[in-house]
């Protein structure tokens, strides 16, 4: 039985991915960590033995503690404060905590757990702005990240080749495209979306205005449950210090989601920008390239944007009666 560490264990990427290895029956022993108690269940499964530890990354003595009693055989490091627009609210907050967790984590690794992998999740904002003729962005491109959140992903990843190629630690990593998926946080725009249309569709709302960013920005949208067979099958065929784009392979404007949700919804709106939602600089295109991440796992996408928009619509629909 194979024993997997997750870090950022209570957000909705680790959450998926316990359903995806308890979905395909493979049976492992996890500890995750992190700041929150997630708000999900995980111990009812029949071929998982899950644990919670409920600690800061930036406590290094906890981290030893955990990963010399376990010794695992994988590492998913997800946590991290993985918003864009919070990343020019708190910069230095942002850059200072993505790079010491990780800093920490790989130390201790280093001393007490050298054989691991370590699936090191990187992020597409690391490419910065690339113009259509260049497009799909590619992992052999130069990195030129335009925000404080893309700063701290490429210092991630620097310092991840140092550890795989000063320290012969046995890590792959990620440049993730912009996810979605039932049970993200409305922090993030296409669940903030949803949430709105379906409030306005069940009358919570009496107007039927939404407030948003820039529609015109162009994202590669992948399913969150693509995106873990993905991280799965890297670690079991990826391989040690290279890269691999996370991604659709096609774009989609903010404008366009909104058409297909409301069409789905059946509603009319008005759309209010928001000066407060739009970014400094922001990416305007981000498109990404799968290739090299099909020819070293044979992983393909499985879920239509369709799909995951009716999918993410159902779980607000369903989390708002609730309420």
């Amino acid at each position: 039985m194979k024993k997997i560490l997750i870090t950022g264990f209570s957000g909705f990427v680790s959450a998926h991915y316990l359903h995806y290895l308890e979905k395909n029956k493979i049976q492992c022993e996890i500890i995750g960590i992190d700041v929150n108690r997630p708000d999900f269940k995980f111990s009812n499964t029949k071929y998982l033995e899950v644990n919670f530890n409920k600690y800061d990354l930036l406590e290094s003595e906890n981290i030893e503690k955990t990963l010399f009693s376990f010794q695992p055989d994988y590492v998913l490091h997800l946590a991290s404060y993985s918003s864009v627009a919070y990343s020019w609210k708190n910069p230095s907050l942002s850059f200072q905590n993505n790079i010491i967790i990780f800093l920490n984590l790989m130390e201790v690794i280093r001393k007490v757990c050298p054989l691991c992998r370590i699936l090191s999740v990187g992020s597409s904002e690391e490419y910065g702005n690339y113009t259509q003729n260049m497009l799909p962005i590619k992992e052999e491109y130069p990195l030129n990240p335009v925000s404080p959140y893309g700063v701290a992903r490429v210092s991630q990843e620097q310092l991840s080749k140092v550890y795989c190629n000063g320290f012969n630690i046995d890590i792959i990593l990620t440049r993730s495209f912009n996810h979605i998926g039932p049970g993200q946080k409305d922090v993030f725009v296409i669940s903030s979306l949803a949430k709105q249309l379906v409030k306005i569709k069940k009358g919570i709302e009496k107007e039927n205005t939404i407030r948003t960013g820039d529609i015109t920005i162009v994202r590669d949208f992948l399913d969150v449950r693509d995106v873990v067979d993905a991280y799965h099958k890297l670690f079991q065929h990826g391989k040690s210090g290279e890269v691999y784009n996370v991604c659709g392979g096609m774009g989609t404007s903010i404008e366009e989601i909104l058409k297909i949700i409301t069409g789905i919804l059946n509603i009319d709106i008005d759309i209010e920008i928001d000066k407060e939602l739009l970014r400094p600089n922001d990416n305007k295109v981000i498109i990404g390239s799968n290739e090299k991440l099909q020819q070293t796992t044979g992983w393909q996408r499985k879920i239509p944007l369709k799909q995951s928009l009716e999918d993410i619509i159902a779980f607000w629909d369903e989390k708002l009666i609730k309420e």
